[in-house]
């Protein structure tokens, strides 16, 4: 696995970080008819909240983002994207088990939502996320605190 590290995200990062989603969701988005060209980068910038964003980087340079945002009785987790030509290589799995660790001790549930059919879904259910509810374009999951971490 490469090296990697988290950063605090700025206001400055929300192009990088809307280019990215563009990129990584586009393959589960046309599958689902839904990819539009400048929505998909557009929500990303009405919903960065840099307060709850992390910059990920490998070898110093942008390689993706992740955010954890806090709700009245969860933490959400969104914006986790990460360049394709880093995927496979544990990198993703990591920062998750990293998130997942500092996290357990709010005791308070984490939840998200992915594609339907996205292989992200495989990577969340192997830390612990469960499928709460689906519709058609989403599957919504949850992981609850681990209490070993408390």
């Amino acid at each position: 696995m490469a090296d990697w590290e988290m950063r605090p995200a700025s206001a400055a990062d929300v192009d990088a970080v809307a280019e990215l989603r563009a990129q990584v969701m586009r393959r589960d988005l046309e599958r689902l008819g839904r990819y539009d060209e400048h929505r998909v980068r557009q929500r990303l910038r009405d919903g960065f909240v840099p307060a709850h964003t992390w910059v990920i980087e490998v070898g110093g340079a942008f390689a993706g983002c992740v955010a954890l945002r806090p709700a009245q009785d969860a933490h959400w987790l969104e914006h986790f994207y990460l360049d394709p030509a880093l995927q496979g290589r544990g990198i993703g799995s990591a920062v998750l088990s990293t998130l997942l660790e500092r996290h357990d001790r709010d005791d308070a549930p984490i939840r998200l939502n992915v594609l339907r059919g996205s292989p992200a879904q495989r990577l969340y259910e192997r830390h612990g996320f469960r499928v709460e509810s689906e519709d058609p374009v989403d599957v919504f999951m949850v992981r609850e605190p681990v209490p070993a971490a408390r």
